[in-house]
């Protein structure tokens, strides 16, 4: 994984810190892109969010024939409070008709700083008038995973894009938390309102679990906090 990570850390050092850039450029058969925001369809939807202030970014590469792989860090552990990540992802996507297509993939989980062991996760979807839905699964020698994600696109009058996701853990040895309790499972989910606007990315996040005070400890989902969260975002590309 020595290679690959700092490839994207390169990536991402090479991108300003608040703002969403895509780099694109055809490449004989294949499609790279470079960037700050996650650019694959249903990997999108499962790689972690960046951290708000953090140094982030990867790549995507494509082929013709439908096959893709790609890395996303949504943190380069580049300040005392954050710790590296590396999502890597393997894929197959390819339409049927003009308006419904199917797609299969993996996502590798590593965190070379800490002694967290790496997790993998299958998933599949459809993607349909213009729509995706997916879902994600993973038997980790420490926990089970599974996610179900809806992403609807732009959708008329306004144009704004919907995204949800909710997911399930399920944990093989139970955690300790304070008053003596322990934690066996939890839930958590997201959801996405965003609109361009003015050749600008505007994105209202929400996120939460089923976890929240002195339970937030025993917490290893995606989302950058185990608590609710509501995140403005307005980013804006200069490719």
């Amino acid at each position: 994984m020595r290679t690959p990570t700092f490839l994207a850390i390169c990536l991402a050092l090479a991108c300003p810190l608040a703002q969403a850039q895509i780099f694109q450029r055809e490449l004989g058969d294949f499609d790279l892109k470079l960037g700050t925001s996650p650019s694959r369809s249903m990997a999108q939807g499962l790689v972690k969010p960046a951290s708000s202030g953090s140094f982030h970014g990867g790549l995507d590469l494509g082929h013709d024939s439908g096959w893709y792989f790609g890395q996303w860090s949504p943190s380069l552990g580049l300040s005392p409070a954050s710790r590296l990540e590396v999502d890597s992802y393997l894929g197959f996507k390819q339409p049927l008709d003009q308006n419904l297509g199917y797609e299969l993939g993996v996502i590798h989980y590593n965190y070379p700083q800490l002694r967290t062991q790496d997790s993998q996760q299958l998933y599949g979807g459809l993607s349909l008038l213009g729509s995706r839905f997916g879902a994600a699964f993973s038997n980790d020698p420490d926990r089970r995973n599974s996610t179900l994600f809806a992403d609807l696109g732009g959708n008329p009058p306004f144009g704004i894009g919907v995204s949800v996701k909710y997911s399930t853990y399920r944990l093989n040895n139970a955690v300790s938390v304070a008053k003596g309790g322990y934690i066996s499972s939890f839930n958590d989910w997201s959801i996405k309102f965003s609109r361009p606007w003015l050749g600008i990315d505007l994105n209202l996040i929400y996120s939460d679990s089923s976890l929240n005070g002195s339970d937030c400890p025993a917490y290893s989902g995606h989302n950058s906090r185990c608590d609710g969260l509501l995140t403005f975002k307005a980013e804006r590309s200069f490719y």
